[in-house]
């Protein structure tokens, strides 16, 4: 009796590759972050300009004056100096800062060819662009609060922890001083974040960084132009960059919340269709051509 040549045992199924949170994907981002150089141009630059400030004003020291009510406090009060810088960044400087890494964020693996091996891998096209999104906001969240810390030392360092002065002319306690400075810098981040996230949709469609940085902030000079148009005085109140001052309302007593949400609403009409377009835009990116 002819024996039967017993089956091979069939292959165990091939496990599916587990696919990695959108957290870890956040993770890889903003390691590339801190492998590039134009990160540490932007937060250098927001190191550089309050040290400057505060050596600049040590060396010409002013008793009062100025064009505002904390310029008069610089010698007076160490927190004078935090307020004092977010007036000046809060116009240019930081948009500038967040657009350097928005507008590369996407436009910077095309320009390396990486894109295309990105999107090949066993990661869903929303994930990586929600990561690059939030890595866009984080570094524009640490531009801001790290020239406010550096200020803010500085400032303390120069001409001590003092009671201050609010926009409404009354005096607040140093500690209550210090966590309005804080407040009011994360109440900028609400319109900041609105210009990354134009960025991040100039980053995704002209998939050129240089293009997309000077875009973002061709945007910013293009409504402050056009705010100063006579006889359009009516659509100032719904530019972005008028938007750029909301967090003065936290520094009056009482809290002033009505340009804060006031800006929320209007922020959210430059940045959620700006995010969501550009979402479609890398949702139907050609992997084949980049």
């Amino acid at each position: 009796m002819s024996s039967i040549a017993a089956s091979p045992p069939l292959p165990a199924p091939v496990a599916h590759a587990r696919r990695p949170s959108t957290l870890i994907v956040y993770r890889w981002e903003l390691r590339k972050l801190i492998s590039q150089k134009r990160t540490y141009m932007g937060l250098g630059l927001a190191v550089i300009l309050p040290l400057i400030f505060v050596v600049v004003q040590n060396i010409h020291t002013r008793h009062g004056g100025g064009d505002s009510i904390f310029a008069g406090q610089i010698t007076q009060s160490g927190l004078a100096t935090p307020v004092l810088m977010l007036l000046f960044e809060s116009v240019i400087f930081l948009p500038l800062i967040a657009s350097l890494v928005a507008g590369d964020v996407v436009a910077a693996e095309d320009g390396n060819g990486t894109l295309k091996t990105i999107l090949t891998r066993s990661v869903d096209r929303g994930q990586v662009f929600v990561a690059k999104a939030l890595a866009a906001l984080t570094y524009a969240t640490i531009a801001v609060f790290l020239s406010a810390a550096v200020a803010t030392v500085g400032g303390i360092a120069s001409w001590g922890f003092n009671s201050i002065k609010t926009f409404s002319g009354s005096t607040v306690s140093a500690s209550e001083g210090l966590l309005l400075v804080i407040a009011a810098n994360a109440c900028y981040l609400i319109p900041l974040f609105a210009v990354a996230c134009i960025g991040v949709l100039l980053s995704t469609t002209t998939r050129n960084s240089t293009a997309s940085v000077v875009g973002a902030v061709g945007v910013v000079i293009l409504l402050y132009i056009v705010g100063g148009i006579p006889g359009l005085e009516g659509i100032k109140p719904y530019l972005l960059t008028e938007q750029f001052e909301n967090w003065h309302g936290l520094l009056r007593t009482p809290t002033d919340w009505a340009p804060v949400l006031h800006s929320l609403w209007v922020s959210a009409l430059y940045a959620v269709p700006s995010l969501f377009a550009a979402y479609l835009v890398f949702l139907r990116r050609d992997v084949a051509g980049g």
